[in-house]
């Protein structure tokens, strides 16, 4: 009998590099004429940048240059200062489910 595995997309994690599969890395997304967003379903269209859960949990290590390199786009003050108030309320939702 012939078991084929199917294959897991692989991304990176832009701040630390760590390579891992799609499904277990958060996403940011440049949506098209309208900044960026936290995906957290990973189904926005736009151009996205990866990060592991541990990155994400302190989303002031991650260098917003970083981030606009990544995504193509400048990002506003307010705009980061959103997505990361996201990251860390998402996270930390994360963690409690974990936990629990």
């Amino acid at each position: 009998m012939n078991t084929r595995r199917r294959h897991v997309p692989q991304r990176s994690c832009i701040a630390c590099k760590a390579k891992t599969a799609k499904r277990d890395l958060l996403r940011i997304v440049a949506k098209p004429d309208d900044g960026i967003a936290f995906d957290s379903g990973g189904k926005l269209s736009g151009r996205g940048a990866y990060l592991c859960v541990e990155c994400a949990v302190k989303p002031l290590n991650i260098r917003k240059g970083r981030l606009e390199h990544t995504l193509r786009t400048k990002i506003a003050d307010e705009e980061w200062q959103a997505v990361t108030a996201e990251l860390i309320d998402y996270t930390a939702a994360l963690s409690q489910v974990h936990t629990v």
